[in-house]
């Protein structure tokens, strides 16, 4: 008889039972494969060996041939464990899977929980797919780029979260710095030949007032309080001269748009080789992309001012001790403050490195499982929001608001 087999990542194998034979199973055809007998009349077997030798069915279409099942007895004999399982395969093991929910973090009440969660579910992903991560952005969003080109000739700039300095070298008569949260992203803007250093954004080390402009794309929606992502906005409009302006992106709740869906869920429908190309996330401080690279008609998006209040619903800040919810990639957004999947594809895991599996932050025990799933934290803003934020600023000025392929942006001026 044949027993059918299959793998968490779709992958199928039939092995060969002759009569009297004894199948022993452990390791991962144990604990990772499941394993059944299909309820069906006749097996495919090989031909050669008509079904007398244990093995794996090839799929030489020269060598196989039908068998008619007949009546069998089998017997199954499992070794019952009496202690805590501390196997290599969190992901599918009943006695971890536990452990797994109580590492799913808590939105933050405090500076020290807020620090914590940005450290655990921000910083050491990034880290630790910055390679991969980095080959998936490549092309420049055009209204940024246009926001970099009109700059006057010999302007300094800063990029602050500038990631692997997709911005860096756009505009060659400017004089402009990255800076970054993580040292790999930061070794990768330096391999580009561009000056970039490694800092927080809450604190760069760049004197008041010296940069005519700064950027700041898709970086501000990792810090998980208020009063964080304010600093920060804060800390922008430090660096710049009176006069001086600043480009902010952040992702937005409202994917869909006066009944238009961003490319962030047209991306539900695209081909499956095109996943990480267009999967999101960044790092706090890092250049983050959460929808495909935006194409030239995405420069024609009107500009408009937003309102001054915010959906109360939206303002809503989660009750003390609620669990971030994970987000399923390619759908609407359902809350505000949750943990959004990176798969990491490629490459070998190195020494140290984390792979978080189901909410497991990287570098943690229950990260050594099967699926290299890192879950990253994101703040996602509401219409309003970001403006709201900028004007409670009384050193800048919001010279203009738009909505841009699912991100809310603004452009500040220092006063």
């Amino acid at each position: 008889i044949v027993m059918d087999f299959k793998h968490p990542d779709g992958r199928t194998a039939a092995v060969m039972l002759p009569r009297c034979s004894l199948l022993v199973m452990a390791g991962e055809s144990r604990y990772l494969w499941t394993h059944g007998i299909t309820p069906r009349k006749y097996d495919v077997i090989q031909a050669s060996e008509f079904g007398q030798k244990v093995g794996t069915i090839t799929a030489d279409a020269g060598d196989i041939t039908l068998n008619r099942r007949e009546t069998r007895t089998s017997f199954t004999f499992r070794k019952v464990r009496r202690s805590p399982c501390n196997c290599i395969y969190p992901s599918v093991c009943d006695s971890q899977k536990g452990q797994q929910r109580q590492v799913q973090p808590s939105f933050p009440h405090s500076e020290m929980e807020a620090a914590k969660l940005e450290q655990e579910y921000v910083h050491k992903v990034y880290e630790d797919i910055a390679s991969h991560f980095s080959s998936t952005r490549h092309s420049p969003w055009p209204r940024i780029v246009e926001f970099l080109r009109l700059l006057p000739k010999g302007s300094i700039v800063a990029d602050v979260g500038c990631g692997n300095g997709k911005y860096l070298g756009i505009n060659e008569d400017l004089y402009i710095v990255g800076c970054d949260r993580s040292k790999n992203l930061v070794d990768i803007c330096g391999e580009k030949n561009f000056q970039a250093f490694v800092c927080d954004a809450l604190s760069v080390p760049i004197r008041s007032g010296s940069c005519d402009a700064c950027i700041s794309i898709a970086v501000i929606h990792h810090f998980s309080t208020a009063e964080r992502r304010l600093a920060t906005i804060r800390e922008l409009a430090r660096l710049l001269r009176p006069g001086g302006t600043a480009l902010i992106y952040v992702w937005a709740m409202e994917q869909e748009y006066k009944n238009q869906k961003s490319k962030y869920l047209k991306g539900k429908n695209g081909g499956k080789g095109k996943e990480e190309e267009i999967n999101t996330g960044t790092a706090q401080g890092l250049l983050s992309d959460q929808m495909l690279d935006s194409s030239s008609q995405d420069a024609a998006c009107s500009d408009r001012l937003l309102a001054d209040s915010q959906d109360e619903s939206c303002a809503a800040e989660p009750a003390a001790g609620s669990r971030l919810p994970v987000h399923t990639n390619r759908t609407s957004f359902h809350s505000q403050d949750l943990l959004v999947p990176w798969h990491l594809k490629g490459g070998t895991k190195k020494k140290g490195e984390g792979v978080g599996t189901v909410l497991c932050p990287a570098g943690s025990k229950q990260s050594q499982g099967l699926s290299r799933v890192f879950h990253r934290y994101y703040h996602v803003f509401c219409e309003g929001e970001l403006e709201a934020a900028c004007r409670s600023l009384d050193c800048v000025r919001v010279q203009k608001s738009y909505y841009d392929q699912g991100n809310w942006c603004v452009v500040l001026e220092k006063l």
